[in-house]
């Protein structure tokens, strides 16, 4: 079960926008035996990576085994509203590969010193660690985030709107993976699907509309942090073009072939963000036709 970790949201009306880490606590303590984890928490200002990797090791000193890490190189809306610069993606894509570097190096539990170009540590030691081994997904949705997927991480996330650039970006992944000296087939692969689930098309359509922000172009690296912009600015595409990229789902069967068609591309791992109009409903269908079918089909998720 993943959380969007974003200190401003996409949009602006009727936004939410909660601190992650507090939630997934929260959750972990109310529902058992699911996992839990942030996509993506984004070491590129707010968060030096030794305090990730602080938060999350106590996170499974408390709840062992029930979180993933999810990290990726972030939006402005999470660092200018802070008083951070917004660097260029190679910047931070550079930050991203010091900020695994270091969690992985503390969760160890050995005193670490680390000379970054971006983040540096003296002497610094978790003196709660974690008690099992908690994954580190990478989101990459390009060759080149890709790229360090196949060398530093457990899991590859990536977006249901490059999904047509999934092959490509797998590539990568397995490249760097074997340049690494490790096995690709050990690299979990999840894919975000967007969906809105009512029996009436039309309610499902206007509730997907908030996320139109989504639609922009380059709307993962441009500047602009203002869930206000953001809205204006994704208020120009129209339904149609939503329509593309949202699954608006009026049966149980429109979300299954969704999520088979996240299983031909080969990912193992499928996650629903959901705008249903009410969410209880979607959660309800997915419990009574959608998860039963998939478990019992594709028996390897």
């Amino acid at each position: 079960m993943p959380v969007s970790d974003h200190f401003h949201p996409w949009f602006h009306t009727g936004a939410s926008a909660c601190f992650a880490w507090s939630w997934l606590t929260a959750a972990a303590a109310t529902v058992p035996k699911v996992r839990l984890g942030p996509m993506v928490v984004a070491p590129i200002g707010r968060y030096h990576p030794a305090i990730i990797a602080q938060a999350f090791a106590t996170m499974d000193e408390m709840y062992p085994g029930r979180f993933f890490l999810g990290m990726g190189t972030g939006e402005a809306m999470n660092e200018v509203p802070l008083g951070y610069s917004w660097p260029p993606f190679p910047e931070r894509l550079g930050r991203l590969r010091e900020a695994v570097e270091i969690i992985r190096a503390l969760w160890s539990g050995e005193f670490v010193d680390y000379p970054g170009s971006y983040y540096k540590l003296k002497g610094a030691k978790l003196y709660t660690k974690p008690k099992t081994k908690i994954p580190i997904y990478l989101v990459a949705n390009g060759p080149k985030a890709g790229s360090l997927v196949g060398s530093h991480a457990d899991g590859y996330g990536t977006l249901d709107i490059v999904l047509e650039k999934s092959k490509e970006i797998w590539s990568a992944v397995e490249t760097s993976a074997r340049n690494a000296g490790r096995d690709p087939s050990t690299i979990s692969r999840n894919l975000e699907l967007y969906v809105s689930y009512n029996r009436d098309y039309d309610k499902a359509l206007a509730s997907t509309r908030k996320w139109k922000s989504g639609l922009i172009h380059n709307a993962f690296s441009m500047p602009v942090y203002d869930p206000r912009e953001l809205e204006r600015l994704g208020g120009k595409e129209s339904d149609s073009e939503l329509a593309k990229v949202w699954t608006i789902a009026t049966s149980s069967e429109q979300l299954i072939k969704k999520a088979e068609s996240a299983i031909g591309y080969g990912f193992n791992e499928v996650q629903f963000h959901s705008s249903s109009p009410s969410e209880e409903e979607f959660i309800q269908i997915c419990g009574k036709d959608v998860l039963p079918y998939l478990k019992s089909t594709h028996r390897n998720l």
